[in-house]
């Protein structure tokens, strides 16, 4: 029995270290503030805000509850152990190993150690060159993330779309809420590029297209990235529709420009000026996080004019012919079932970025 009792105080131990490590103590005041405010009736006279504070709710307990869960197990197994016999050792081997297998697959968040790695996450997709076949090809990843949101057990919402005039989207923005949803996705921040036969020629021929995936961490409280009033231009005109009866015949939409870094943020889903204004401020705070990083900037009055994740060399190949193929420029990680990846299967590629950033 006591080489089994030495095993788990030392698991205790290491879970401790990890509980500590990830600020896990800090997450649960937070917690607790995001549970307080949802009990406040009032929150729901604005219920956009309500529902944003929902799901930040639910990221943050999906990052606190397992730790804590799993310190308890450890405490339960040590204290009955303590109190048990050696003719319950195979029993006490087996919630061990149990509880062993957990911490193994729950330690792999000790990776999310960059600063925004525990916020939630804006995916800004952009069609690029390849005309409709590049558009049908920002769709596919499109829906390559929503699949793996679903999968991962993620809330997305959609807060702007806009779709090719043949097929396929010219860009979207969907906000991702979870557990270390900023730090599981930056791995897919850059270009993507597809080689296949293109369904939209009448020749077959292979074509070669790409897409821009731009990640952002998701600011929501304005005092994180402070943005001086006289660096923005804000612009308002009639958002687009389809006409008849549901055509927006008012100045509801808004274009935002960040005049020290050139960023323009332009939202039209909303029906209101104000939320369209808010959703955009949203974006450009997380814009102005994600290029502060990559320019090592001290603060965001130190930026210089540039657009996070520009069209510089692609990060990953998605090849559909004349083989079948996906592999990250990268880390070299590599997947040879194409429709497998494009169905949402991405997490060997998030580990693999993550883990080679840590080596780094």
């Amino acid at each position: 029995m006591q080489p089994l009792l030495k095993r788990v105080h030392t698991l205790r131990e290491e879970i401790d270290a990890a509980y500590g490590q990830l600020a896990i103590d800090d997450k649960r005041a937070f917690l607790a503030q995001l549970d307080e405010e949802l009990a406040r009736p009032e929150l729901w006279n604005n219920p956009t805000h309500a529902q944003e504070v929902g799901r930040q709710q639910s990221a943050t307990a999906a990052m606190v509850e397992p730790w804590e869960t799993l310190r308890m197990q450890a405490a339960d197994i040590i204290e009955l152990m303590e109190l048990g016999d050696d003719s319950l050792l195979a029993e006490f081997e087996g919630q061990v190993s149990a509880l062993e297998h957990e911490f193994a697959d729950r330690k792999k968040e000790l990776l999310f150690n960059g600063e925004y790695d525990d916020h939630n996450a804006i995916i800004r997709i952009s069609a690029g060159v390849g005309g409709t076949d590049a558009q049908d090809f920002a769709e596919m990843l499109e829906r390559m993330y929503l699949r793996w949101a679903e999968k991962a057990g993620m809330a997305t919402v959609q807060v702007e779309r806009s779709t090719g005039e043949e097929a396929g989207i010219k860009t979207s923005v969907i906000e991702v809420s979870g557990a270390y949803v900023y730090g599981k996705l930056r791995s897919e921040n850059g270009v993507h590029r597809l080689v296949r036969l293109s369904p939209f020629n009448s020749d077959n021929l292979r074509q070669t297209s790409f897409a821009l995936v731009e990640i952002l961490p998701q600011i929501d409280a304005p005092d994180e990235i402070v943005i001086d009033d006289k660096d923005i231009k804000i612009d308002v005109y009639r958002s687009g529709g389809k006409g008849g009866q549901s055509v927006n015949k008012t100045d509801s939409a808004v274009r935002l420009t960040h005049l020290p870094t050139n960023i323009v943020i332009a939202i039209q889903n909303e029906r209101s000026q104000l939320q369209n204004k808010e959703t955009a401020m949203k974006i450009l705070r997380s814009k102005l996080a994600q290029l502060q990083m990559e320019q090592h900037a001290a603060s965001i009055t130190d930026l210089q004019a540039g657009e996070s994740a520009n069209w510089g060399s692609q990060i990953r190949n998605y090849v559909l012919h004349p083989y079948t193929l996906v592999k990250d420029t990268r880390t070299k990680y590599e997947e040879k079932d194409p429709t497998s990846v494009l169905d949402g299967k991405i997490d060997g590629f998030i580990t693999a970025y993550l883990e080679a950033s840590l080596g780094e």
